[in-house]
C-alpha cells in the first residue's frame, strides 16, 4: 500500500470544469438514445407478443387456472356486469353505532357522577 502511494505521481490531472460539462452532456445525450431505443424496443416486443399468442391458449390458461383455484371465471371477462338496483339502506348500520354512543356517554356521565 505504501509503495503504490509513493508511484502515484504528485500532480495528479486536473479536469476543468468545461470538460466536466463535456462529459455529462454526452452522458445525457446517450441516456436520452438509450431511453428511445428501449421505448421502441418495448412497444414493438409488447405489439409482437399481443399478435402472436392464440386466443384459445390464453383462454384455456385461464380456465386451467381456476379450475385449479377453485374459481368462477365468467365467459366474457372483459365486460364486468354493475347492478342496477341501489345499494340497500345503511341506515340500521348508522343507528347502531349512535345507540352505542349514547350509551357509553350515559356510562361515562354515571362513573363521573361517582
Amino acid at each position: 500500500m505504501i509503495l503504490a502511494l509513493a508511484q502515484r505521481p504528485s500532480n495528479p490531472k486536473i479536469i476543468t470544469n468545461d470538460q466536466i460539462s463535456v462529459v455529462m452532456d454526452k452522458f445525457e445525450s446517450q441516456f436520452s438514445d438509450l431511453d428511445v431505443q428501449t421505448s421502441y424496443m418495448e412497444s414493438t416486443m409488447s405489439d409482437t407478443t399481443a399478435l402472436t399468442t392464440p386466443q384459445d391458449q390464453v383462454d384455456t390458461l385461464i380456465s386451467q387456472v381456476a379450475d385449479e383455484n377453485g374459481l368462477e371465471i365468467s365467459q366474457k371477462v372483459g365486460e364486468s356486469k354493475v347492478p342496477q338496483a341501489a345499494p340497500a339502506s345503511t341506515e340500521g348500520v348508522r343507528e347502531a353505532p349512535l345507540e352505542e354512543d349514547g350509551k357509553l356517554a350515559e356510562r361515562l356521565r354515571a362513573l363521573r357522577v361517582s
